[in-house]
């Protein structure tokens, strides 16, 4: 998806203001939270012109790939970011841009330029503090003693900082205080230092074990983290140590959920062009349908106030070959299956195929992370923070249960586990589970979707 220049000045993309001058080309912040990107390929070359409209390059964001276009016309003076770079700053220079007819001449002094203003000063390392000379050490008994082989460890006019149940451990066991480190406050030597110190082992005249040739050690592939992959550890990090989780799992009948599937797909089949639906599709609207229901589990925590929806925009998690990400359904409440599972399918093929834009998978009220489709059929997942809940989805199984009304006393009933992850701050346990209560009423009569 292309994105102009004008749109992206308020995102930090900027050009100078300049007639008939060089300026510098900053690296834009696509999206509210990035803070650093890639430069996938330059689309013009050192010295080529563009027009307006032109894609200038495209730049690599932790979810997506983005054509930025040139607003007005001009020159490529100098490329300073090139291909395939990553961790690139937001608002660092990328490139020298001019106007037809300038002197380019002057391009690598401005990059200097803009490279010296942004490199950090140099600060002086702060001397360290002189050695306290302590008072003439005494002359050693002619007969050594422990405390003696102690004091014979230690540097010349060194003063050792220990406490006094230190010491007397350390005189006992015959321990050199000079090579116990002190974990007290400034350093000092406590009774657990002493205790838990243990001597070096000697060592041995001559190795007895020679270290592995290299054919012998296992071989591996070191593969370079992603700006995506980046991101998405550091914010599943921090919800999993912030967010008190807890987790409330539930089995839901789907057998009618899947006559109904049935029932549709046939009527689909039969009009050219109908894609299919899928059981996720039955489950997005049910979710949907509950926070309709209960509005609280539709919230976010954003420190001084709790933010309730009044939409169900449900964001999807969808694999791609460079991590997770979580198109949304905007509204999902609001729409139909078909119109459903059209938008899912797109979204999912945008998501895999990189071109995801920001205000696609950006925001959301609430999660749906669904692993059925790989045999899974229980899991937790992690909240997606702001949101207040995810769900986790695992396969439909059949399952034997207790039927006194059929004649050998059981049948087979299609079953779906479903695990929810809610954070504790906003969405209470009782809450939750009026919640799951609800989406598990619509998934056993999924009828009322059409009510």
């Amino acid at each position: 998806m292309a994105f102009s220049l004008a749109r992206n000045l308020s995102r930090g993309f900027h050009l100078s203001a300049r007639r008939n001058a060089l300026a510098q080309f900053n690296m834009p912040a696509m999206s509210p939270t990035m803070t650093e990107g890639g430069i996938a390929s330059w689309k013009k070359k050192e010295g080529e012109t563009f027009s307006a409209g032109d894609v200038l390059l495209e730049i690599e964001t932790d979810k997506a790939t983005i054509d930025v276009e040139a607003q007005d016309d001009g020159i490529v003076a100098k490329i300073v970011v090139a291909d395939g770079s990553k961790g690139v700053p937001v608002g660092s220079v990328i490139a020298i841009i001019g106007e037809e007819g300038d002197d380019l001449s002057g391009a690598a002094a401005l990059v200097e330029q803009a490279q010296t203003s942004a490199a950090p000063k140099e600060e002086k390392a702060p001397e360290p503090p002189k050695a306290e000379k302590a008072a003439e050490p005494t002359p050693a008994p002619s007969k050594p003693t422990p405390a003696a082989e102690t004091k014979s460890d230690l540097p010349q006019g060194d003063r050792i900082f220990a406490s006094p149940i230190a010491k007397k451990i350390a005189l006992e066991r015959g321990i050199p205080l000079a090579k116990v480190k002190g974990t007290g406050p400034s350093g000092r030597i406590i009774r657990e230092d002493v205790e838990n110190w243990k001597a070096p082992a000697a060592a041995a005249a001559q190795p007895t074990t020679q270290q592995p040739a290299a054919a012998d050690l296992p071989d591996y592939v070191d593969a370079p983290v992603s700006n995506m992959r980046r991101v998405i550890g550091n914010r599943l990090t921090q919800s999993k140590q912030e967010l008190p989780h807890y987790y409330l799992t539930a089995e839901i009948s789907m057998d009618k959920v899947l006559k109904l599937r049935q029932v549709f797909n046939k009527t689909l089949s039969e009009k050219e062009g109908s894609a299919k639906l899928s059981v996720n599709d039955f489950i997005i609207k049910a979710v949907a349908c509950a926070l309709s229901d209960v509005p609280e589990a539709n919230s976010a925590w954003l420190g001084e106030v709790i933010r309730t929806y009044k939409k169900a925009d449900i964001s999807v998690a969808v694999a791609t070959p460079t991590g997770l990400i979580t198109p949304i359904i905007k509204d999902a409440g609001s729409k139909g299956l078909a119109s459903i599972s059209a938008e899912t399918k797109g979204l999912a093929k945008k998501a895999r195929d990189g071109k995801l834009a920001p205000a696609e998978y950006q925001g959301g009220t609430f999660t749906i992370s669904n692993l059925g489709m790989f045999g899974i059929d229980h899991f937790t997942a992690i909240i997606n923070p702001p949101q207040s809940c995810i769900l986790a989805v695992g396969a439909t199984q059949a399952k034997l249960v207790p039927a006194p009304e059929e004649e050998r006393g059981f049948k087979t009933v299609q079953v779906m586990k479903v695990t929810l992850s809610s954070d504790h701050r906003t969405v209470d346990g009782a809450v939750g589970a009026r919640w799951l209560n609800a989406f598990k009423g619509y998934l056993e009569n999924p009828l009322t979707f059409m009510l």
